[in-house]
């Protein structure tokens, strides 16, 4: 059964950007796909094991090939256990809402959480190589300005740690199918309105196809 792991990166309920537009794709994701099943994980909801003294030295304890303590061990299974959601997902949904020019702490907890060897890639002499490959993701970039304007005073090539962070930690992990979908201008209210219902749109085409 094909299994479409939604993650949703904003604390705001009821007037984010990026729930909107992935709540679109998901309504149109559904009817194309009445037999899939979609789960959410909601990281403002979620218990993310801390990934402090235990957890670092059973980092390393692998890396050397040594035993792990109880307390060790303990820690890495909580890694492991939240990292299993991605290994049981085909697809990835993430809304991700743009915080200081990349992606809010939370989201960035979670991947620092379960980046690790032999939890999300391998590496060997030859190199790395990500352990979700055959997977496939699609990624909501909310941002209240824009990127993307002509003249804008906050171009992507110089403030734009959002879509290049997440597109290289899904490729590291090896998902390498990724598409964006990118609603800007969100706190323009209804100056802004244009661009949240073009990416709800582009959502719902990119969803069927999905």
């Amino acid at each position: 059964m094909t299994r479409v792991l939604y993650i949703e990166g904003s604390p705001n309920k009821e007037y984010s950007a990026s729930i909107e537009v992935c709540n679109a794709f998901l309504d149109a994701y559904r009817l194309e796909h009445p037999d899939h099943v979609i789960q959410k994980l909601d990281i403002w909801d979620l218990a993310m094991p801390e990934f402090d003294g235990n957890a670092l030295a059973a980092k390393y304890a692998g890396l050397n090939g040594a035993a792990l303590t109880p307390a060790q061990a303990a820690a890495w299974q909580g890694i492991e256990e939240l990292a299993a959601r991605f290994h049981e997902a085909d697809k990835f949904l993430f809304g991700v809402p743009l915080w200081n020019f990349s992606i809010p702490y939370k989201l960035k907890h979670l991947i620092d959480v379960i980046s690790q060897k032999d939890v999300l890639f391998r590496f060997d002499s030859s190199g790395f190589a990500g352990m979700l490959h055959g997977k496939k993701a699609a990624v909501v970039y909310a941002r209240g300005l824009s990127y993307m304007s002509p003249g804008s005073f906050t171009p992507a090539s110089e403030f734009d740690l959002q879509r290049p962070y997440m597109e290289t930690w899904l490729k590291f992990v090896g998902v390498k199918d990724v598409v964006g979908i990118v609603v800007e201008r969100t706190l323009f209210g209804p100056d802004g309105e244009a661009d949240r219902s073009s990416a709800i749109e582009e959502a719902r085409t990119i969803a069927r196809a999905f």
